[in-house]
């Protein structure tokens, strides 16, 4: 391949020019060698964001991240290949009870997965709250552990789609998280990577979302499913809402033990109905099932046999986690050094719970990222949240505060009050699932 200039490549970008694929490919491998500067990387992402790229160079973006490193191959076996892949939302735990349903219910499920972006907590920052979990596997464990168990959540290899580590990690400090075509690249890039026979979509939307608008998420989604199809995935997408927490906390470790309660029959109406949803949607597509409410019927069912629970389990200690420790940890009523309640100062019924404010809370208290390596407290967050429609009377739990201080925990009490408001009426229903394609 003929060198290029990038200067000249980054100045076409930013005027609103279109690259060729030819030109896209040479930047995804620049980027691999790590031949260009976080600064000239950044500024190709600004103005990524500003001008967009249309679908045949988000097409040839996506393909040459996949093809920048090793890809999973998997031996033959009846049990298909699928995934699960949420655009990120705050208290999102999903992925934690999909994957060992989807395992119980006859899959093989891959799930790469990442670090949390902006607001929102990342499925691999919540398990590593888990005593000796590990989430960086080689290629060859991963492969085992799923041919073994039926489901891995792990990090990509250092060797598989290695430009997306980086950009990922630069799109996280530069503002650019919410561009649809850099959303698309990164999350097919590495689910194609997968050799799947199925990919489920979670596209959020709403005020703690990285899309606001229903609008730009039906874009988002429709930009997906067509080309994760066009490669030959079977793909679907679901738009959920996201302005308030899904479940009823967020943090690290709190939303694995909210996670292992939903598992054992105890989880929030909110995250089960999406849980179902996903799997349904799998085995639909995977022609498991013969229509959407039989594959609802059978996900439900098998989240409530119990095997699911146990098979999370096997998974963890495939992945290195002491399962004593682990029990043991569940079995506390909290972890953090302190714990502050926010109770109601009068009677009626919860009309809001602001998810974006709760992201900024529980990010401040350490449970988020400001910067890429920034470290993080795993045991800070908020849980028992009251949610919208619930009826209240004066003293009722409204949430806690998980901190690393009494003096942290007291300073963030005030913006957990502030984030929960209370009215005389109970708010208008609104569907968590507002479409799907």
């Amino acid at each position: 391949m003929r060198a290029v200039n990038f200067l000249s490549l980054l100045e076409a970008k930013r005027d609103g020019q279109v690259l060729n694929p030819e030109a896209l490919l040479w930047f995804v491998r620049a980027v691999t060698k790590g031949e260009l500067p976080d600064y000239q990387v950044s500024a190709f992402l600004m103005a990524i964001y500003f001008r967009g790229l249309t679908p045949e160079e988000t097409r040839a973006l996506t393909l040459a991240m996949r093809d920048s490193g090793e890809k999973l191959e998997f031996p033959p076996d009846p049990r298909p290949l699928v995934d699960k892949h949420s655009t990120g939302g705050v208290g999102d735990k999903v992925s934690l009870v999909l994957a060992p349903l989807l395992a119980c219910l006859g899959f093989r499920v891959p799930m790469v997965s990442g670090r949390g972006l902006g607001i929102t907590g990342g499925t691999l920052d919540k398990l590593d709250s888990v005593p000796g979990f590990q989430s960086s596997l080689s290629r060859e464990r991963i492969i085992e552990i799923v041919q073994e168990c039926g489901c891995v959540i792990c990090s990509q290899t250092e060797s598989m789609v290695p430009a997306d580590r980086r950009l990922y990690a630069l799109r996280d400090v530069t503002g650019t998280v919410p561009s649809v075509p850099l959303i698309v690249a990164s999350i097919l890039s590495k689910k194609l990577a997968e050799n799947l026979q199925a990919l489920v979509l979670d596209v959020k939307f709403g005020r703690a979302a990285f899309m606001h608008r229903h609008e730009n998420a039906m874009e988002l989604a429709r930009q997906m499913v067509g080309l994760g199809r066009a490669a030959g995935v079977a793909t679907t997408a679901l738009l959920t809402r996201m302005d308030v927490p899904l479940g009823r906390s967020a943090g690290n470790w709190l939303e694995v033990r909210e996670s292992a309660e939903c598992l054992a029959g105890r989880g929030p109406a909110d995250l089960v109905e999406l849980v179902i949803e996903c799997a349904a949607r799998l085995l639909l597509a995977t022609r498991k099932a013969d229509s959407l409410e039989q594959a609802r019927t059978a996900a439900r069912e098998e989240l409530h046999r119990g095997h699911p629970a146990r098979k999370f389990r096997q998974m963890l200690a495939a992945q290195g986690a002491d399962l004593e420790a682990f029990e043991a940890r569940l079995a506390a009523s909290e972890t953090a050094a302190a714990v502050v309640e926010v109770r109601a100062e009068r009677s009626g019924f919860v009309c809001d719970c602001d998810g974006k404010a709760l992201g900024e809370l529980v990010r401040d208290l350490g449970g988020g990222r400001l910067q890429k390596d920034s470290p993080l407290d795993y045991h800070a967050g908020v849980d028992c949240l009251a949610k919208p429609g619930q009826q209240v009377a004066t003293g009722d739990l409204l949430g806690r505060v998980h901190a690393r201080d009494n003096r942290l925990a007291e300073a963030m009490r005030a913006r957990l009050a502030n984030a929960i408001n209370i009215g005389d009426e109970p708010p208008a229903p609104c569907r968590l699932i507002a479409g799907s394609i």
